[in-house]
């Protein structure tokens, strides 16, 4: 716990930067070293939550980092509490957190046991820091290169440096200790238990489920007409350019995608299965609705690509495009679940697979893919949103670098001076190469428009 704690407060800066991994590494460290070897699942989860914090100095956009650290605690919460089911998983996510209130008593009787010797470890490291401060002092004044050293990696804090690294070490501690209650008493979650049968017969679900197949159903028909008949039959029978049709229709199909994936978990989990009658017909229309689906995935993933031709990739299409991909690769898992009508790893798999998909995103560098993208687009047809390409981080000066020197000028308008990290904790790869790379480029100022401002 102090030793999670103090790691925190001291390694995590306040933006992104390979402090914030080295503070993983110590928590996770230390959690490790009171839980004992642990398992290949624990040790999976573990590794995912350090990569995760990976990206705070491998990466420079300011928006991937909060997502980063969220997804990394996260990981390390179900590593620690586990969970096999979705309601197991639900716990694991939360696990570390309730654990935390949980062990406030264990704590309390921990150290009313161990009485004086419980303070030593704090009295150890206060006398530790008063050493350091009295002979650091004095050997200071004795150098000034030594001096200069210690300035250099003592940063200058103020009143609401302390405010924040309290307020890191706290939840560092808060989130160690409860890792360690789980290792110590576990939690009581019978997931192993048998699901209480079904009661949802078949004429209670079959009319809905049957006429969402058959919507779904009338529409992949029509799809299919769209995507041979291409660009003259979408003009001529919607009236619009094929890319206002993909544009208009993505967002819908996202929804339709997510919210099918709800009623098929429902169906399936509350739907009776006691005689292989009910067991087929569950198979036909659950399946039927899957396979549908993702058909429906296929067609909004098409329409992103018509998109992107016709404007270029953005990061939020990026994301989005990865995030139905992986939808996809759910009904996949959720088709062959079907098959046999037992689904006891499909929650896990589910997890699993999209903190690997958020995982492979954060480390294909989203923003200097669509940076390439662009660039190259515009190497073929000369179009290019400058602007856009403006907003994104150090991540994407490697390939703005390629850009001819008036269209290079207005996508570096805002990067061509990347901030110096305050100190060593906040030091980034993105944001260095980013610095080496624009030494000696000459950035003029001039009037930039943006071709598409209007059109999307």
């Amino acid at each position: 716990m102090a030793v999670a704690g103090l790691a925190a407060a001291l390694l995590a800066p306040p933006n992104n930067g390979v402090g914030w991994f080295l503070a993983g590494v110590f928590g996770v460290g230390a959690v490790v070293f009171h839980a004992g070897k642990p398992t290949v699942e624990r040790a999976l989860w573990l590794a995912a939550a350090l990569a995760f914090l990976a990206m705070g100095f491998l990466r420079a956009a300011e928006w991937l980092f909060p997502m980063a650290v969220l997804a990394s605690m996260v990981c390390g919460s179900i590593a620690m509490a586990g969970g096999k089911t979705v309601r197991g998983l639900v716990f694991g996510v939360l696990g570390v957190g309730l654990a935390g209130f949980r062990s406030i008593p264990w704590v309390a009787r921990s150290l009313s046991r161990r009485g004086p010797k419980s303070l030593r470890p704090f009295i150890s490291a206060g006398v530790a820091l008063v050493l350091l401060l009295v002979f650091g002092s004095l050997l200071a004044g004795a150098d000034k290169a030594f001096n200069d050293f210690l300035e250099g990696l003592v940063p200058d804090w103020e009143v609401g440096e302390y405010v924040r690294m309290g307020f890191y070490g706290a939840v560092a501690a808060f989130g160690a200790v409860g890792a360690c209650y789980l290792v110590a008493a576990p939690a009581q979650i019978d997931e192993d238990a048998e699901a209480k049968p079904g009661t949802l017969r078949l004429k209670d679900y079959g009319l809905p489920v049957g006429a969402l197949v058959v919507l779904f159903a009338g529409f992949v028909a029509t799809q299919v007409a769209v995507l041979f008949g291409g660009e003259a039959y979408v003009m001529r029978t919607a009236g619009v350019t094929f890319a206002e049709y993909a544009r208009s229709g993505f967002w819908q199909l996202l929804w339709v995608t997510i919210l099918t994936l709800a009623v098929i978990a429902g169906v399936a989990r509350f739907a009776a299965k006691q005689t292989a009658r009910d067991q087929l017909w569950l198979r036909v229309l659950l399946g039927a609705l899957a396979v549908l689906t993702l058909v429906i995935v296929s067609s909004a993933l098409s329409r992103m690509w018509f998109y992107q031709q016709a404007y270029g990739w953005t990061v939020l299409r990026l994301l989005v495009a990865s995030c139905e991909i992986w939808l996809g690769v759910v009904y996949l898992m959720v088709i062959a679940s079907g098959i046999t009508l037992r689904a006891n790893w499909l929650p896990r798999a589910v997890a699993g697979t999209g903190a690997a998909f958020l995982l492979a995103v954060a480390v294909a560098d989203p923003e200097r893919v669509v940076a390439e993208y662009n660039v190259t687009r515009f190497e073929a047809t000369q179009k290019i949103d400058t602007y856009y390409l403006s907003t994104l981080s150090e991540d994407a000066v490697p390939a703005l670098l390629r850009l001819p020197a008036d269209k290079r000028d207005c996508a570096l308008l805002r990067l061509r001076m990347p901030g110096a990290e305050a100190d060593w904790r906040e030091w980034n790869l993105a944001r260095h190469n980013a610095r080496e790379s624009l030494e000696g480029v000459k950035v003029s100022e001039r009037i930039c428009e943006s071709p598409y401002y209007t059109e999307r």
